[in-house]
């Protein structure tokens, strides 16, 4: 493993594409710094991750509150420059449009949207008096279209998607490479397991072609940072080969 001399922050570092995505980077010789609100949850990721050789720091962090973002950010700084940082928040609720309430609505909206919008604020600020960067959002299907009894997570995934385009079309020029990541699939989580064997029956989970492993979505983060500015992607879809669409 070849260390750099620069740091990935991965902000909602949960047990499956979070952690992927900080196994990656710190494979690729990344300093990580991992965050998610309940911190001590991080302790098996970053065992994992020493025990092969990274470089790993987890933090408890709620990406709703502005301060702790923003600590959280510059501290990943101090340690070597940041030169990616990732919104990996998840905020999936189903609920019918009469039972949701007001502050379902906002919460959904302040985790998945305006979160992302300080993540990728903060992270500029870093970025942009040195000249490069990359700053990366994951969103879902909900970004490009609203299902039923998705109100409150569809318009936050479209607001997190209208907030990255703007800050790609403004901080391209200046040699920030923004993304935003949409995963047209079910991931290969025990919540989406469940939830699918509840709908469909167990049968479901039997065509493993139909369930994305977190382990590809973190190849596709790597990808994306790999590409030279020649040829940057600012929107990449990704879903199973045997996802229907």
């Amino acid at each position: 493993m070849q260390k750099r001399n620069a740091t990935c922050a991965v902000i909602g570092a949960g047990d499956y594409i979070g952690a992927e995505i900080a196994k990656k980077f710190a494979a690729e010789g990344f300093t990580v710094f991992a965050g998610r609100r309940n911190g001590e949850k991080l302790e098996p990721l970053v065992k994992e991750v020493e025990a092969a050789g990274g470089t790993i720091f987890g933090r408890s962090l709620d990406a709703r509150n502005e301060e702790e973002t923003t600590a959280f950010l510059n501290d990943a700084d101090k340690h070597a420059p940041l030169e990616v940082c990732i919104f990996n928040v998840g905020a999936n609720v189903n609920f019918p449009i009469l039972e949701t309430t007001d502050r379902v609505f906002r919460k959904v909206w302040e985790m998945a949207c305006w979160a992302g919008f300080v993540a990728g604020r903060e992270s500029a600020r870093l970025m942009v008096p040195r000249g490069q960067g990359n700053i990366f959002f994951t969103g879902a299907t909900a970004s490009l279209r609203g299902g039923s009894g998705y109100a409150a997570f569809a318009s936050a995934k479209f607001g997190l998607r209208a907030v990255a385009q703007a800050m790609a079309r403004e901080l391209g020029p200046k040699n920030i490479h923004v993304a935003h990541l949409i995963i047209d699939s079910g991931v290969d989580t025990a919540w989406v397991r469940e939830r699918r064997a509840q709908i469909w029956g167990k049968e479901a989970l039997d065509n493993p072609d139909l369930l994305m492993p977190p382990a590809s979505v973190a190849a596709s983060y790597w990808q994306l940072y790999q590409q030279p500015r020649s040829a940057w992607t600012f929107e990449l879809e990704i879903r199973p080969f045997g996802e229907k669409w």
